[in-house]
């Protein structure tokens, strides 16, 4: 089960006080990531909480979302670190963890910390007409693009809102099949040309690494 907001991992700990742990206040849509990572390097000392990942929807409500986790935890934890990156909030979310001083993953968004921020900086100029994928958005299309956007209701609209990109770029973190055909027939739906790129899980692993 995906740990969310109120829903810590157990350290076996109380968590009316400071455990010398490490709480990861995460975006509901890297959990699956995050844990993988977590299982995969014995990464025991991070204990998990997640906001739900539909604020991405709504990037004007994650700040005070998690301004609330971090108060919220603050008490029980010597260390929290914010699974976020800018995500569409224009500098609030930097300077509200900045005030609360705790630290959190450089990039504008995931798709740039998941193909490494130098890399995906290096490659804007040639991708700006590009529309990213990644695993979860992957699985949660018709969630958290299709149905928002009302293609389900109105797929007349589909080339208004795609008409100007170029390609769909599917940034994989893990090589599975499954996703990538799904990937693939997610860009045949937005009538777009379909490029796979496996990136890992890039800025993720090393950040979460050095804590």
């Amino acid at each position: 089960m995906i740990p969310s907001d109120g829903e810590l991992t157990n350290s076996g700990l109380p968590l009316d006080q400071p455990t010398g742990r490490v709480l990861l206040i995460a975006c509901g849509a890297l959990a699956h990531e995050i844990l993988a990572l977590k299982s995969a390097n014995g990464w025991t000392h991070l204990d998990l909480t997640c906001l739900p990942a539909k604020l991405h929807l709504y990037p004007d409500q994650i700040t005070q979302a998690v301004r609330d986790a971090v108060n919220k935890h603050r008490a029980s934890y010597a260390d929290i670190f914010v699974v976020y990156a800018d995500c569409g909030t224009g500098g609030l979310l930097q300077a509200a963890c900045d005030e609360m001083g705790v630290q959190m993953v450089a990039g504008p968004h995931c798709y740039s910390f998941f193909e490494g921020n130098a890399t995906f900086a290096a490659k804007a100029d040639d991708e700006f007409t590009a529309f990213y994928l990644t695993d979860f958005l992957v699985r949660q299309f018709d969630a958290f693009v299709w149905t928002p956007m009302g293609l389900d209701r109105h797929p007349d609209l589909r080339d208004m809102y795609f008409g100007n990109y170029e390609k769909l770029i599917y940034q994989a973190q893990t090589d599975d099949p499954g996703l990538t055909a799904k990937a693939r027939q997610c860009a045949e739906r937005l009538g777009l040309p379909f490029v796979r790129r496996y990136t890992g899980y890039g800025d993720l692993e090393t950040t979460l690494a050095r804590l």
